[in-house]
């Protein structure tokens, strides 16, 4: 971790003054993994045109062997796709990622297994294999949740390095952490029989926003007419994924062939519920959902010190 922020600080300081100006059109977004139905409003306002609307010329660029965080700090990408959790550690090592919009507005992960799996419960997670996607925080929440429900996190046997779900659960780990839209939803439409739990019903201080649209700090100071296009357009790209998600699914498959059609379709029928949900708007972020999971992070000792969440996202490029 100490080697990972030594870079994202290094280069930070090498590119934050070579800032586009808003005279220039041509930007980049970068996803957070390979595309999937979190990006689909990206791709809806690309192909629909909203960005040419804007007049922005916009390229969405996988992460690569980079890390998207450090991507946009460096301004090699004026905007990505993160993690709330990425943007509060980042801030708190002086990296300033600042986050424009919640892709989710409520969290849709949870812990997921087959039913013959012997769990019922957050205690059965004892004795049993836990295929960890390697994440910075994701152990503490994993004993957090644990300890809330009475049971032991260390007689979990911590499996590293699982990252698909359907190829190792059951075989290499009992339980895994998944996005329930993603693979919870395929899972069900492939007659596979497992049970779910999601995170933010076992505490839910663990309701963040996750994904999210991030940007620089300096690139948001200087560019912030670009930025509102930007947003426009992305807020329309979403807002037709929650009315049209049947149609919304046709433009992705066409602009991501790779996809499993049938995950793509499911899935966005279920999060076409999800991008909004009861929020005023698409994109919106409570002060209290920052305030609590950072006040968490700093009192598990995640992050190196507490950060000005004020200054960790803003909703004045959605609101009209």
């Amino acid at each position: 971790m100490k080697k990972y922020i030594t870079i994202i600080v290094s280069l930070f300081l090498l590119f934050s003054c070579k800032g586009k100006s808003d005279g220039d059109a041509k930007i980049s977004v970068t996803l957070d993994w390979t595309p999937n139905t979190n990006h689909t409003g990206l791709y809806i306002a690309k192909e629909l045109g909203y960005f040419a609307e804007e007049g922005l010329d916009v390229e969405i660029l996988q992460p690569g062997q980079g890390i998207t965080d450090q991507i946009v700090a460096t301004g090699k990408s004026q905007f990505g796709v993160s993690y709330q959790e990425n943007v509060i550690r980042a801030r708190s090592e002086d990296i300033p990622l600042t986050s424009i919009a919640a892709v989710i507005q409520h969290n849709t992960s949870g812990f997921a297994f087959l039913k013959d799996s012997g769990i019922k419960s957050v205690k059965d997670f004892e004795d049993k294999r836990y295929g960890s996607w390697d994440s910075p925080s994701e152990l503490a929440i994993l004993k957090n949740v644990m300890d809330k429900h009475g049971a032991d996190f260390s007689k979990v046997k911590v499996i590293s390095g699982i990252y698909d779900f359907f190829s190792t659960i059951g075989k290499d780990a009992d339980f895994e952490w998944i996005y329930y839209g993603w693979d919870g939803i395929y899972a069900e439409g492939r007659g596979i029989e497992m049970d779910y739990i999601p995170l933010n019903e076992l505490n839910p201080i663990f309701d963040y926003y996750t994904p999210v649209i991030i940007s620089s700090e300096a690139y948001l100071a200087e560019n912030p007419e670009t930025t509102a296009k930007f947003m426009r357009a992305v807020k329309r790209g979403y807002e037709y994924c929650i009315n049209e998600p049947g149609l919304a699914a046709d433009i992705m498959l066409d602009q991501v062939p790779e996809l499993n059609e049938k995950q793509v379709r499911a899935s966005l029928d279920y999060l076409a519920q999800q991008y909004q949900a009861d929020a005023a708007y698409w994109g919106y972020q409570s002060d209290k959902v920052w305030q609590d999971f950072a006040g968490w992070m700093a009192d598990e000792e995640l992050i190196a010190k507490p950060i000005e969440i004020e200054k960790a996202f803003t909703n004045q490029y959605l609101e009209d």
